[in-house]
């Protein structure tokens, strides 16, 4: 088994644990809403890792984002809502969906092509959305809070 596999498969045991009868009182407190916090705190260190091209900083900081998804999935798991296999499941999916000038016949030239492509490829999958969430989109509590910050802006980095 390839290492980042094994150490991945450790880090959701570890994540089991934490939250088992006999883990930790604070992480078995948790639940997504109170989570939303720590996850913009720790975007915030990532983003201040990045601005001062601090490798080794931005490698813990993107663990401690990695550990706020496994916890999240792991709440989810408990709940029956989803689990880890299925977040990342949809993610692939989106990545091949979003990228059809790699793993389609889409054809490309520039980066301006690949925006252009882009917004194609999010007006399709906002409409087929809305669509499938007419009549049961129920407003999470993330959805009813007013932005305090300026909200995280996602980058492709090549």
């Amino acid at each position: 088994m390839k290492k980042y596999l094994k150490e991945f498969e450790k880090l959701v045991g570890i994540m089991a644990k934490l939250r088992s009868e006999n883990g930790c009182i604070w992480d078995k407190e948790q639940t997504h809403e109170s989570l939303v916090k720590y996850l913009i705190e720790e975007s915030q260190e990532l983003k201040k890792a990045v601005r001062k091209k601090d490798m080794k900083n931005l490698e813990e900081e993107l663990g401690d984002i990695l550990l706020q998804v496994v916890f999240h999935a792991q709440i989810g798991k408990e709940n029956k809502q989803f689990d880890i296999a299925g977040i990342i499941s949809i993610l692939n999916k989106k990545l091949i969906r979003r990228h059809p000038h790699v793993y389609g016949n889409y054809k490309v030239k520039t980066t301006k092509d690949i925006e252009i492509m882009w917004k194609e490829v999010k007006a399709k999958e906002k409409a087929q959305s809305s669509k499938s969430r007419r009549g049961k989109y129920n407003e999470s509590i993330i959805d009813k809070r007013k932005p305090k910050r300026k909200r995280l802006h996602l980058y492709r980095v090549k």
